[in-house]
């Protein structure tokens, strides 16, 4: 009987120990991207000197989604509360240097964050909820090539993408309603609303059905358009999106509004398709129409077609066309990293084939 009991004791002591190192437990994962491709365009615009070009062929780092590596890690403080962090950069697979990556080493994001029951408070550099609620509403998830992303990087640059000295809140999901917020301030001494930024978002998710809004309004360090930081521009957008899910079909559609400050106050209809024919292989088509709320001469059409196939879980080869109609004074690009702006008055086309690992 003592035997019995002293092993009993025993077994007790060893739950109690390895219940503690559970909840004591944390990871670190390293993770990233690699995505390069070659690029071909009949047109070419360059935007600082205001000059037409001839076509262009050329590698491009980040043909689909931008080449990173990062680090993120949690630690399990028991009770339903983790300690979270991300540390992301970008980098350029033609050099071996900085690019998508807003000038600095983690300059993507980095932040440091608890998970709780309540939901998840982040605190340092992030993307906000602005960004999310687009990308979840464009099914090519904000790809570099054809995609909202071209919209968004040729009317507000950088703001809302990186967003520094940042400060979030996201909710848990309940009866499907999620929500987030963020507030950045600006760092400038005597003047809280220079640099200042903020933005809300709410989701609404039931079967395969989902609708998103946001807005996000940002204060830039002078009150006027600059190309010194591209990602504290005065600007304020406001969107809804659409998503369905059924099968192998997902087709999503938004509206997006833009405006910066003595630069650009545009609204941006998107509607896309994306088909499964295999588990490893894609199918995707997506328009977008874009207009100067202040003249309406000044319009483009966009349009993409582009297939992905996965010849495993993280290795996959792509090819994309894409075409863009420019009138007025407008000049809306293809391609995020090399063509992200196009002659205006005219057709521009572009092409590309590419590869992407995950890692």
């Amino acid at each position: 009987m003592k035997h019995k009991r002293l092993t009993k004791g025993i077994t007790v002591c060893v739950l109690l120990v390895v219940c503690g190192a559970a909840k004591a437990q944390s990871s670190v994962t390293l993770y990233g991207i690699v995505d390069a491709g070659l690029l071909y365009t009949d047109r070419t615009y360059n935007n600082l000197t205001g000059k037409n070009g001839p076509h262009e062929f050329s590698m491009v780092n980040g043909g689909m989604s931008p080449s990173i590596f990062g680090v993120m890690g949690a630690e399990n403080l028991g009770g339903g509360f983790k300690a979270v962090f991300k540390l992301e950069s970008g980098i350029d697979l033609a050099n071996g240097g900085f690019q998508d990556s807003n000038g600095g080493l983690f300059g993507r994001q980095a932040w440091v964050g608890l998970e709780s029951p309540a939901g998840t408070l982040r605190f340092g550099l992030q993307m906000s909820p602005f960004e999310y609620a687009i990308q979840d509403s464009d099914v090519l998830s904000l790809a570099f090539f054809g995609s909202q992303e071209v919209g968004y990087s040729d009317n507000a640059l950088a703001t809302g993408t990186y967003v520094s000295n940042a400060i979030s809140y996201t909710s848990p999901k309940i009866a499907g309603l999620s929500g987030s917020a963020m507030l950045a301030l600006g760092g400038v001494a005597g003047d809280f609303q220079a640099g200042r930024q903020y933005s809300m978002s709410l989701k609404y998710e039931t079967g395969g059905f989902m609708v998103n809004a946001a807005f996000f309004d940002g204060n830039g360090l002078n009150d006027k358009f600059s190309l010194t930081n591209y990602a504290l521009e005065p600007f304020v957008g406001k969107t809804i999106g659409f998503g369905y899910y059924a099968g192998g079909l997902t087709t999503k559609a938004s509206f997006t509004s833009y405006k910066v400050a003595q630069y650009v106050n545009y609204d941006v209809y998107n509607a896309g398709v994306l088909y499964s024919l295999k588990p490893y292989w894609y199918v995707n088509t997506e328009v977008t129409f874009t207009s100067d709320r202040d003249h309406t001469q000044n319009h483009s059409v966009m349009g993409e077609l582009g297939t992905e196939y996965y010849f495993s879980k993280q290795t996959s080869v792509y090819a994309e066309f894409g075409i863009v109609d420019n009138h007025g004074l407008i000049h809306t690009g293809l391609q995020v990293n090399n063509a992200l702006f196009s002659p205006a008055n005219g057709t521009t086309l572009s092409g590309e084939v590419g590869m992407r690992h995950t890692f």
